[in-house]
């Protein structure tokens, strides 16, 4: 399975951090079909050929894609549509 992972540093509080996981985690439900829930301070999300987490660190968040076959195909796009947003949302 191809793997994506991007890390975005920030300077936000915690909860201003979750609010802005919380943006991208809507997006990517919105686009992809995800279904996401929290786990402490990492957020999972999962549909069929796509699963992964966004974890919340005090400096940075870590976000690990793993797609399926299937969606391998759209590996780039989606790395970089989610780059994009997680910029923005933890830029702020």
């Amino acid at each position: 399975m191809p793997d994506i992972s991007i890390t975005q540093p920030h300077s936000l509080s915690q909860t201003d951090a979750r609010a802005a996981a919380q943006k991208v985690a809507d997006k990517l439900a919105r686009e992809y079909g995800l279904t996401c829930n929290w786990d402490g301070d990492v957020l999972r999300f999962a549909r069929s050929g796509v699963e992964g987490a966004l974890t919340l660190g005090e400096r940075q968040a870590a976000l690990r894609i793993k797609l399926g076959f299937l969606m391998s195909a759209f590996a780039a796009t989606i790395e970089q549509k989610v780059a994009e947003s997680m910029r923005k949302v933890f830029s702020n």
